[in-house]
């Protein structure tokens, strides 16, 4: 899971981050310590503390005297509305650049998307459908 370089500070956020939205990571449930970030993914305990310190800095994750790190309330859709945001600059915009040098309006591209959208899944090399 370990992506070569980018910062593995970055990579342990995200991946706390993928859980809290694809609900593993429920809110106000615990985080993965910082020890157990490190030891999982085999990295110093301080890179690890780094990624956590980012989500608390986001409100993703609040700490409780003690006890650990935790999923604050509201986080799942925050970062759901960041990524929602992201999605349309990293794809939509560069779809629709592409789109305008082929000559696709936009009833062009809605007519493709759904016909994607619509078209059965093959299945991975594996296996198993996406």
């Amino acid at each position: 899971m370990i992506e070569e370089g980018r910062a593995l500070f970055l990579q342990i956020a995200e991946s706390v981050e993928d859980s809290i939205v694809d609900g593993s990571l429920a809110e106000e449930s615990q985080a993965p310590s910082t020890n157990e970030l490190a030891a999982f993914y085999r990295i110093n305990p301080a890179t690890a503390a780094k990624g956590v310190a980012m989500l608390v800095d986001k409100d993703v994750l609040y700490k409780r005297r003690g006890i650990g790190m935790f999923v604050a309330p509201g986080a799942r859709q925050r970062l759901l509305t960041e990524r929602r945001a992201a999605f349309a600059d990293r794809y939509i915009d560069p779809l629709l650049a592409e789109a305008r040098t082929l000559g696709l309006g936009a009833e062009d591209l809605s007519e493709l998307i759904r016909d994607r959208a619509s078209a059965p899944v093959a299945p991975t090399t594996e296996g198993d459908a996406r």
